[in-house]
């Protein structure tokens, strides 16, 4: 017994609020068709959107074109589910000539070409003839197939999914986000703490006149100095590709040394991470002051090696 088939029949209603134009974009969408072919599926009689449908293929149109708007309804197509296919009681006439009998009961598969006796599938390729016959013909139309999303879940998609990053990142000293390099890390921690000086200065200032002030200051202009410090921090493991709640590990005794020395060394990476693109290339003023704090820590180790062998030296003398 041949399978009923369905068609998608449309007679230009739409679904419940939903508006003309929004029907006809999502269709025109759906299709991938003009705006002209669309607006003919609105003439006020009946069109036949797709025929010769499986009972599964007829309902995932129906979803589809439901879900853009479409007010489809779905019906058995009588034409298409009619088939020349032989039935026991409906076998062929037997002609009186031999070669004209024989022509009818040899084919072609139309497939792959292979000769044999009449029958529903070919016996080299496999295939039902009648229903690739059929799916010849649903390809071959020239109207575009709708393909819903249930139907093609591996489809790609239209919207952008990954967000196009620039070149080089934004540099905001006075935050978590972003990424700094090794040598813009060094210069900034060198501004910071030429700043810090004078606030230092000022707040010793007040503590000479009042204990309670000038502590109080000092407590303020700590704070603040160690909040930008840590930014700076976090925004060098950004670079490397770290998290910056590896900061946490400088407050480890000796580890912590280790730690810190490594956050110089280790060079970022020079493509975008996780974190963001990479920083903007150094400028000469970043270099200046990283030799100037580099010149500071050089000077500031000779000085801790040469002083105490200098007062012992003194002490001797003595």
């Amino acid at each position: 017994m041949t399978q009923a088939r369905f068609k998608i029949v449309f007679n230009g209603e739409l679904m419940p609020d939903v508006s003309l134009e929004t029907a006809k974009e999502n269709l025109a969408r759906l299709f991938k068709s003009d705006q002209t072919r669309i607006n003919a599926l609105f003439n006020g009689g009946n069109v036949d959107i797709k025929r010769d449908l499986s009972e599964n293929e007829a309902d995932q149109y129906l979803k589809a074109l439901q879900s853009a708007g479409a007010k489809v309804r779905k019906e058995q197509d009588l034409a298409a589910s009619l088939s020349l296919v032989e039935t026991d009681d409906h076998a062929p006439q037997t002609q009186s000539s031999a070669p004209s009998a024989a022509s009818t009961s040899e084919m072609t598969c139309p497939k792959c070409g292979h000769q044999q006796a009449k029958a529903i599938e070919c016996s080299a390729c496999g295939i039902v003839i009648e229903k690739f016959i059929a799916r010849q013909a649903m390809l071959a139309e020239t109207q575009p197939e709708v393909v819903s999303a249930a139907a093609t879940p591996y489809a790609t998609p239209k919207a952008a999914v990954a967000e196009t990053l620039p070149e080089f990142g934004e540099l905001k000293a006075f935050t978590t986000d972003g990424r700094i390099g090794r040598l813009r890390y060094l210069a900034w921690s060198m501004v910071l703490m030429l700043a810090c000086l004078p606030l230092f200065g000022i707040a010793g200032g007040f503590f000479a006149a009042s204990e309670i002030l000038g502590g109080l200051l000092m407590v303020v202009v700590g704070i603040a100095v160690a909040v930008v410090g840590i930014m700076f921090g976090v925004q060098r493991l950004h670079d490397i590709g770290w998290s910056g709640w590896l900061l946490l590990v400088t407050l480890v005794p000796i580890v912590g040394g280790v730690f810190s020395l490594l956050m110089f060394i280790i060079p970022g990476s020079t493509a975008a991470n996780r974190f963001g693109p990479p920083p903007p290339p150094n400028s000469r003023a970043v270099k200046i002051l990283a030799l100037l704090w580099v010149a500071f820590i050089v000077i500031g180790i000779v000085a801790a090696i040469a002083l105490p062998a200098y007062m012992g030296y003194a002490d001797a003398g003595l």
